[in-house]
C-alpha cells in the first residue's frame, strides 16, 4: 500500500453554535480553533450550521409549507 495516500483521521468536536449542541468524533478534517473536552482533553472544533439539536425534523418543529394541493395552486395562480 502505498504511503500518505489517505488522510488521517483525528478526533474532533462538533459544534452547532446555534443552540450550543456539541459532540465528539472522528474525521478527516481539522481546524485551527481547539476546545477542551468533558474527558480534559484538547481537541479540534468544527462549526456545523445545523445538527440534530437544531434541525426542524429532529426537533419536531416543522412548518407545514404546502397548504392547498395542486388544483387549489393552480386556481389561485390563474385567478380562477
Amino acid at each position: 500500500m502505498k504511503k500518505d495516500l489517505h488522510p488521517t483521521l483525528n478526533k474532533v468536536i462538533f459544534l452547532d453554535p446555534s443552540c450550543g449542541f456539541s459532540f465528539l468524533s472522528a474525521s478527516t478534517k481539522y481546524s485551527q480553533e481547539t476546545m477542551e473536552w468533558e474527558d480534559g482533553n484538547t481537541y479540534p472544533v468544527i462549526r456545523v450550521d445545523t445538527s440534530s439539536a437544531s434541525h426542524p425534523f429532529f426537533t419536531g418543529k416543522q412548518r407545514n409549507v404546502d397548504i392547498g394541493g395542486r388544483v387549489d395552486r393552480f386556481n389561485k395562480k390563474y385567478n380562477l
